[in-house]
């Protein structure tokens, strides 16, 4: 299903449905050192992992069941990881397979490739290798089928799909055998090349200015906001797409008038965005445990397998970790492709809202399964294609308080803050070539130059 709603039957069917609308790595128990006088910032530094606010840890230890020495030490891992990770996949080029942290702390960082010969190179980097059959691209290729056959054929038994990097497989989610066959027959691909996982479980849309408050669109239905954003001197927030259609009014979380959705897209992927009135004001902040704020410092992508945590305006603040990236989910309304699911809870009213690891804002909340009684699964439509699509800015402690400077190489592909960067992509500043390592927004204070957690020269 690729068509849009009309503003009236999407609203319908929020309401019908509840509306979720209504070099080694540190050692766990310590954090990285500060940077040397004159030092670039590693990456606990950059992303704001080595000095996480009381209310994030809290949670941590809550949900995932770990000591406040555990929770402090897993954010600095796991940002060091990402940047370890992206290096690796740089240097191996089409034999990469993909990357993941585990244990407690997320100590264990493990890298996959196609060839046994670049294992020596994965250890020195203090990874684990993995050899395995085939590489992220070959199993990205597989899920492409599967995503050109569901624009032909029902995917409703069929709801989930992905890329298992761990399992080096495509997993099809499905709630027989049967089905699952049926589907991949269409695809087209072979059956060796896809696990099936039999669930009774039917994803469902999760929908009821600062991440996590409470919205109201046309006084029919309730979402949450997820973060703040910009576009030129416009201000407004991200969200979900199944929570409102371009025009489409909102109120506050106290019910004052608010904004008008400037555009939404659903289904396909799940995201929109609302500008708000001059009675409203763009912050950094998401709402975490107790009435705490967090203030979002970027938006670099977290690996599978990493911690993160959802605000939302029914249910509040809960963590939980990555299962994997570049999902698609079938819906009650149209096929999802891209989400990020994770064991985070979520219910009714807490579409929309924002996803965040450490200060690294993720994606907002599209929909899921369970509830938060008895724990369920959840899915984010990813913040950096939403920036991307609309042409937003996040906004975060450097945007807050400073202008975007103008990009310093007159080059097309010259660094630019505010530009969404993928990982492997190529730029220059200062005369000087670098790569991409993680998936990030640039941020102002974020130059190649001066952050090797997500840059490298080449």
């Amino acid at each position: 299903m690729v068509g849009r709603h009309a503003a009236g039957s999407r609203r319908a069917a929020l309401a019908a449905l509840g509306a979720l609308v209504l070099t080694a790595l540190p050692s766990a128990a310590s954090a990285a050192p500060p940077p040397s006088p004159g030092a670039s910032p590693g990456a606990a530094q950059t992303l704001g992992a080595d000095r996480p606010p009381a209310g994030l840890l809290h949670a941590l230890e809550r949900d995932l069941k770990l000591t406040p020495d555990q929770a402090a030490g897993r954010l600095v891992n796991e940002a060091e990881a990402g940047t370890r990770a992206g290096r690796l996949r740089n240097a191996l080029g089409e034999r990469f397979a993909g990357a993941w942290v585990s244990g407690a702390t997320s100590a264990d960082l493990t890298v996959a490739t196609t060839d046994a010969a670049d294992v020596a190179a994965i250890e020195a980097q203090g990874a684990r290798a993995a050899v395995v059959k085939k590489s992220l691209g070959d199993l990205g290729a597989v899920k492409a089928r599967l995503d050109a056959a569901a624009a032909r054929v029902k995917t409703s038994d069929t709801p989930v799909w992905y890329v298992d990097v761990p399992a080096n497989r495509v997993v099809v989610r499905a709630v027989s055998e049967s089905a699952a066959a049926s589907f991949v027959q269409a695809a087209g691909v072979a059956g060796q090349d896809v696990g099936v996982q039999v669930s009774a479980d039917r994803p469902r849309l999760l929908a009821d200015v600062v991440g996590g408050d409470a919205y109201y669109i046309e006084d029919e239905a309730r979402c949450s906001v997820g973060f703040s954003v910009t576009k030129g001197a416009q201000q407004g927030f991200a969200t979900a797409g199944h929570c409102g259609d371009p025009g489409d009014t909102t109120t506050g979380y106290d019910r004052a008038p608010q904004g008008t959705f400037q555009a939404s897209t659903f289904p396909g992927k799940d995201m929109a965005w609302v500008g708000v009135n001059a009675d409203w004001t763009a912050t950094p902040d998401i709402k975490a445990q107790d009435g705490q704020r967090i203030q979002m410092a970027g938006s670099v992508e977290a690996l599978v397998g990493a911690s993160v945590c959802r605000s939302g305006s029914t249910t509040g603040w809960h963590c939980g970790t990555i299962r994997q990236h570049d999902t698609s989910v079938t819906y009650p309304e149209g096929t999802i492709d891209g989400l990020t699911e994770t064991t985070v809870c979520a219910e009714p009213g807490d579409s929309g809202g924002p996803f965040a690891a450490g200060a690294q804002a993720q994606g907002v909340t599209s929909g899921g399964s369970g509830n938060c009684t008895r724990g369920g699964t959840t899915f984010y439509q990813p913040i950096n294609p939403l920036l991307r699509d609309f042409g937003l800015t996040l906004r975060t402690t450097s945007t807050a308080e400073a202008q975007t400077p103008a990009p310093q190489d007159g080059a097309a592909d010259a660094w630019t803050a505010g530009r969404v960067y993928t990982a492997g992509t190529t730029v220059t500043h200062a005369g000087v070539r670098y790569r991409c390592l993680q998936n990030h927004q640039a941020q102002g204070a974020w130059s190649p130059d001066g952050t090797p957690a997500l840059w490298q020269r080449v």
